[in-house]
């Protein structure tokens, strides 16, 4: 039975919702359906081509008046392509989706599908991430803040999926490549360095100020440390990282914790590291960079909370923390310093496995549309 689904996403630029919603595109294209991405467009949009899928460009994500016009073009579309299924991965988009489908006649009406990428504020607005036929959760966090909030929904209609990565991309035991390591060794002192590092973009939640702490308590405990902040500031950030960067300089680390912004080659960088940590004052919805160092063999130290808790659990329980617990950090990164530990090299979050799951539920869909 072939299929044609059409995936909702407010743009396909660079990030984890864009970048699984080409992965799903690209599968359902290989296995011989048709895959349709309704977006504004962005960097993705070549790799999606390329791949066989096709691509509509339509603003269904921005907020604004003119967005109240796209239900009726959308229900239009969905009729003059046979659009089997709608997967909204994405709030306003969702809410664009259903009104679309809301005014179909209900034979033949394509299934509508929401993936839940994050713990949303939970309203009126928000609700609509409940409305799916089916509803996929990226994480057991996450499904369990949907049955929690959204208690009407059926429990039969969440569908957990973890996200994943390709193994191939994060090969086990990846070395850099020696030209790689050399350049950057010229600019990050290495050699005889316990390398530690928190990938992430800086936000007061994504706990740099602790990884500042973590750092000076290792540094006193004799522990030569050097900690690297993997990840870009926003503009509305930007005073928060003067604030970091003052807190490192008061402190004496100017040495010991570098500023590496964004990066292109995070892969390189876990790899060569000793270990990588999850700080997050609040819950990862998944925590894919906690799963991407892991993946490479890097062991990792995190709080016990959301998606981050999940991995870990199932790939190296021994990097688990209690949620705000410095001293447990602290412990826990000397004890690697020490003696390293090996990480698992098998896994369940893998793409393929995510990929997989995805198609399954299109066909039962598919088939329930045409029975």
């Amino acid at each position: 039975m072939r299929l044609t689904v059409m995936q909702l996403v407010p743009a396909l630029e660079v990030g984890g919702v864009e970048r699984g919603t080409v992965e799903v595109a690209l599968a359902l294209v290989r296995a011989g359906h048709r895959a349709i991405v309704v977006s504004a467009g962005g960097r993705l949009v070549s790799a999606l081509e390329a791949g066989g899928a096709e691509h509509v460009s339509w603003p269904i994500g921005r907020k604004r008046p003119g967005t109240l016009a796209y239900p009726r073009r959308l229900r239009a579309l969905i009729d003059s392509e046979k659009v089997d299924i709608v997967h909204a991965r994405s709030r306003l988009p969702a809410w664009v989706g259903w009104r679309a489908l809301r005014g179909m006649p209900g034979r033949g009406k394509p299934a509508f599908v929401t993936t839940v990428h994050g713990p949303y504020s939970v309203n009126r607005y928000s609700a609509i991430m409940a409305r799916g036929d089916r509803v996929i959760a990226i994480s057991a966090f996450i499904r369990d803040y949907i049955l929690t909030n959204y208690p009407r929904l059926p429990p039969d209609r969440v569908v957990l999926i973890p996200r994943g990565i390709d193994p191939a991309e994060f090969p086990y035991g990846y070395e850099p490549a020696a030209e790689w390591r050399a350049g950057f060794g010229r600019s990050v002192p290495l050699a005889g360095r316990f390398v530690v590092t928190l990938p992430a973009r800086i936000t007061r939640w994504k706990g740099q100020a602790e990884f500042v702490e973590v750092v000076a308590r290792l540094k006193a405990r004799g522990i030569p440390v050097l900690g690297l902040l993997a990840g870009g500031a926003e503009p509305r950030r930007e005073r928060f990282l003067r604030e970091l960067e003052s807190d490192v300089a008061a402190r004496g680390l100017g040495g010991d914790v570098l500023f590496l912004g964004d990066r292109t080659d995070l892969r390189e960088i876990l790899a060569l590291s000793d270990a990588a940590v999850s700080l997050t004052s609040e819950p990862e919805a998944f925590g894919r960079t906690t799963l991407e160092a892991l993946s490479l063999g890097t062991p990792v130290v995190g709080f016990a909370h959301g998606g981050t808790a999940e991995i870990l659990r199932e790939i190296h329980p021994g990097g688990l923390c209690p949620p705000g617990d410095l001293d447990a950090v602290t412990d826990l990164l000397a004890a690697l310093y020490a003696q390293p530990q090996r990480v698992a090299q098998q896994h369940a979050f893998t793409l393929a496995t995510m990929l997989e799951r995805t198609l399954a539920l299109y066909g039962e869909l598919g088939a329930d549309q045409r029975s």
